[in-house]
């Protein structure tokens, strides 16, 4: 039986991407984990896998095109000496390189491919099931009714691991994900666009300039940032850092670990602050869920890298159990492998506090957006030297650097808000206590 191959989600906010290259071609022989592409995202490039043997009978979707929604089909997998549909003996579709409009925010709230929304369609009386080929004998074999089981395959696909540990009846399960999903959606704010292209354009009549489309990227951050701003009531906590310690300390220990390759940066010394002071203020360590907040355990810290067209945030997961040569260390795995786009969701997505360092950029300080569902940023200004007025009074100077913590005053007060900010400052004051 013939099988379409979907556009797969590959990652929860992924509502569309980029068929980048084919691994396979017409007629090659496949079986379930053999790689048949690489999809470019807004956020990385990613290998798509095989979930069920068959041969490549049609690739529908031309190598290099963009703006492939998920769920689309993509190419057609056919059986040993079986035939293709005369629904898919069309030309593959070209690259596309136009920019579509853009999609509300409340859309992307479930991605089209995602396991709820793909629950959703299992769950509704009549709707078509989707099941590999090899999943649909077994079920038949067993006598179970495919749509009572919750796929785990690419797009909520059912595979044959599904059928074989099916139980009695999950599908109430399937159901309730997608009606609590689906209540989400139906009940988040709508993000202000501005003006439309068309109207932004009539301002600048008669003037040159060109344009440049949006990737998937700059959407992402665009949605993201402009719902954070709308719906997250900031406030923000400054404090200047006295780091003469910090730096003394940095260069005795890189003098020390120059034989390993190991350099601290900074950044690192902050990273490891911020751990331990999310450990020490509990109830800061949090994230905003709707009606309640998540609060953890673990420090992980995500870190605002820049990137060719935007940002990402990797994660550094368990911050306040490492060292800070592996901080280090993981950081710049991490910051290499995302300027390549090469990082896998689970690196960049969860965290529950986030740092953007400006610092080298010559940036004295500046007011960081909360990256949702976060309670909290720190922005990162540079060191520098500055006067100050020492405790017996005298005139000098000290390497300060100035800080601003952005701050949801939903899932945090602003007194807690400051005990968080002190513990982080007292880190770095005393930098031997991220030594031990």
């Amino acid at each position: 039986m013939a099988t379409e191959i979907l556009m797969p989600a590959l990652s929860p906010t992924m509502e569309e991407g980029t068929l980048a290259k084919w691994l396979v071609k017409e007629g090659d022989t496949v079986s379930s984990g053999d790689l048949l592409a690489e999809i470019e995202t807004d956020k990385a490039t990613m290998e798509f896998e095989a979930v069920d043997e068959g041969i490549i009978g049609k690739i529908l979707v031309a190598e290099g095109s963009e703006h492939v929604a998920v769920n689309t089909a993509i190419a057609i997998l056919i059986e040993e000496g079986e035939t293709l549909p005369e629904s898919a003996t069309a030309a593959p579709k070209p690259a596309v390189q136009a920019t579509p409009e853009p999609t509300s925010n409340a859309s992307a709230s479930v991605p089209q491919n995602s396991p709820a929304s793909q629950s959703t369609v299992q769950a509704t009386a009549g709707a078509r099931v989707f099941a590999t080929p090899l999943a649909r004998r077994l079920a038949a074999d067993k006598g179970i009714d495919l749509s009572t089981i919750a796929g785990t395959g690419p797009n909520g696909r059912i595979v044959k691991a599904d059928v074989l540990s099916a139980s009695a009846s999950p599908k109430a399960a399937v159901v309730a994900t997608a009606s609590f999903t689906q209540g989400q959606t139906a009940t988040a704010a709508p993000v202000a666009t501005g003006a439309s292209s068309d109207a932004v354009k009539k301002l600048y009549e008669g003037r040159d300039y060109s344009e440049v489309s949006l990737d998937g990227m700059r959407k992402t951050i665009a949605a993201r940032l402009s719902e954070s701003k709308q719906t997250i009531p900031h406030f923000y906590l400054r404090r200047d850092i006295n780091i003469d310690a910090l730096m003394s300390l940095r260069a005795m220990v890189n003098k020390d670990l120059s034989e390993r390759n190991v350099k601290l940066s900074v950044n690192d010394f902050i990273i490891k602050a911020c751990a331990l002071a999310l450990q020490n203020v509990k109830t800061a360590n949090v994230v905003w869920a709707g009606d309640r907040v998540l609060q953890f355990d673990a420090s992980d810290i995500a870190v605002a890298v820049a990137i060719d067209g935007g940002l990402i945030t990797p994660v550094l997961r368990d911050a306040e159990q490492k060292s800070l040569s592996v901080l280090s260390a993981e950081m710049k795995d991490l910051a290499a492998r995302a300027r390549d786009k090469k990082l896998m969701p689970q690196e960049y997505q969860g965290g529950s506090f986030s740092i953007s360092n400006l610092g080298m950029y010559g940036i004295d300080n500046f007011d960081a957006v909360i990256n949702p569902p976060h309670a909290a940023i720190l922005a990162v200004g540079a060191g520098k030297k500055k006067p100050i007025v020492k405790e017996d009074g005298e005139l000098g100077s000290a390497t300060i650097m100035s800080v601003t913590l952005s701050v949801d005053h939903r899932a945090v007060d602003g007194a807690l808000g400051a005990l968080l900010l002190d513990d982080i400052v007292k880190n770095l004051e005393n930098p031997f206590v991220l030594m031990v």
